[in-house]
């Protein structure tokens, strides 16, 4: 899981927003979820590698 957040603005149309909204209430699961889950397929299927935690700073002595 992410240790961070940040914002993606997108524009979509209204009535496809509100179908959407619509069935992700009816699943139980957030639009915002289901975004992220489209992107991570989507990295994934091009073959796109990414940290999903931020390394530690800590010096070993």
């Amino acid at each position: 899981m992410e240790n961070k957040t940040a914002r993606l603005t997108i524009l979509i149309d209204p009535v496809k927003k509100k179908a959407f909204e619509e069935l992700c209430n009816q699943q139980d699961i957030t639009p915002s979820q289901v975004v992220r889950q489209l992107i991570r397929e989507y990295l994934q299927t091009h073959g796109v590698e990414y940290a999903t935690k931020l390394k530690s700073n800590t010096v070993s002595k």
